[in-house]
């Protein structure tokens, strides 16, 4: 009898440090086939801060099928991309208010429109809500002459409290500029 419930008892402890060790292995994104990655710059008392998950070309076609033409794309995989000011800031010269934003887009070939969506946690852009948006500004793309397999984000600046957000992916480019608010 006490031999039964022990065995018991030892298949409990083993479920549930099984549960456990599932849980965590869940919990942990660097295992994702699109890891979690973040860009992060400080200029003067201006800090802006991207994370995102970072997809693989894998051979795929990018434009047009990846990052679909005239639908709203969250800039990454997984979660939605999220774009972090700690100050007011002009982006592409437009006011955009401190806070943490979903970032998406929206490209159809020609020029990309960057959006900042006031829901910054939300999964891809399933539940993307245009009336959320904080602002839209729109850029040209530009093209890389290296194959960038591994979508990244860059942030560098360009004078104190200014800086220029790069987004790199297969051949495409694009630029948009971030500078504090109370920049004279």
């Amino acid at each position: 009898m006490k031999n039964t419930a022990r065995i018991y008892v030892s298949a409990i402890l083993l479920f549930a440090l099984g549960s456990i060790s599932q849980l965590t292995a869940q919990d942990d994104k660097s295992t994702r086939p699109s890891p979690p990655a973040t860009a992060t710059a400080t200029t003067g008392d201006l800090t802006i801060k991207i994370d995102y998950s970072s997809p693989g070309v894998k051979g795929r076609q990018v434009l047009g099928k990846l990052i679909p033409d005239g639908k709203i794309w969250r800039l990454g995989a997984n979660e939605a991309t999220t774009f972090e000011v700690n100050k007011d800031v002009l982006v592409e010269g437009q006011k955009l208010a401190a806070g943490k934003y979903a970032m998406f887009s929206m490209q159809d070939g020609g020029d990309w429109t960057i959006i900042f969506n006031t829901v910054p946690n939300q999964w891809g852009a399933y539940k993307y809500d245009e009336s959320k948006d904080a602002l839209r500004v729109v850029v040209s793309p530009g093209k890389t002459d290296d194959m960038v397999e591994r979508m990244a984000f860059k942030i560098e600046a360009t004078k104190e409290g200014a800086a220029e957000v790069l987004f790199n992916w297969e051949y495409i480019e694009v630029k948009f500029d971030v500078a504090a608010a109370d920049q004279k």
